[in-house]
């Protein structure tokens, strides 16, 4: 008698244990076909990027961002949030410039870009970089 009970009580747990792990919920993982065009955009959007991340790290564009009274570092993470388009206009940009010349040219559009980026975020209170700036929050 006392085995029986014994026995009925282990396999309740059992039972109870496994209906709890059948009624917890199930997660499905979500898949798609991935076309050649969007791993090939994707990779370039990646080297673009880093282009441009490498451009940002470069000690001439830091000073040149410094004497213009902007944080080279801040301005290299806001360079890092750029949208993909964004990334591949600046990028493109730096490719259509000849080697060796005008290189002013691309630091003053990176200057002017981060200033734009900058500019664009204290007029919707998101920072508050530039003291002649009037949020809108």
């Amino acid at each position: 008698m006392m085995y029986l009970r014994h026995s009925i009580r282990a396999i309740a747990i059992g039972m109870a244990i496994v209906m709890l792990v059948t009624s917890l919920p199930i997660h499905f993982a979500h898949a798609a076909m991935v076309t050649t065009d969007q791993v090939v955009a994707q990779s370039e959007s990646a080297g673009d990027r880093q282009r441009v991340v490498r451009f940002m790290a470069r000690e001439d564009v830091r000073q040149q961002l410094q004497a213009l009274g902007i944080d080279p570092d801040e301005a290299a993470q806001r360079a890092n949030t750029l949208s993909d388009d964004e990334v591949r206009q600046i990028a493109g940009k730096l490719d259509e410039l000849p080697a060796g010349q005008s290189a002013v040219g691309v630091i003053v559009g990176a200057i002017l870009i981060v200033f734009l980026v900058l500019l664009i975020t204290d007029l919707l209170g998101l920072t508050d970089v530039f003291p002649f700036v009037k949020s809108q929050r």
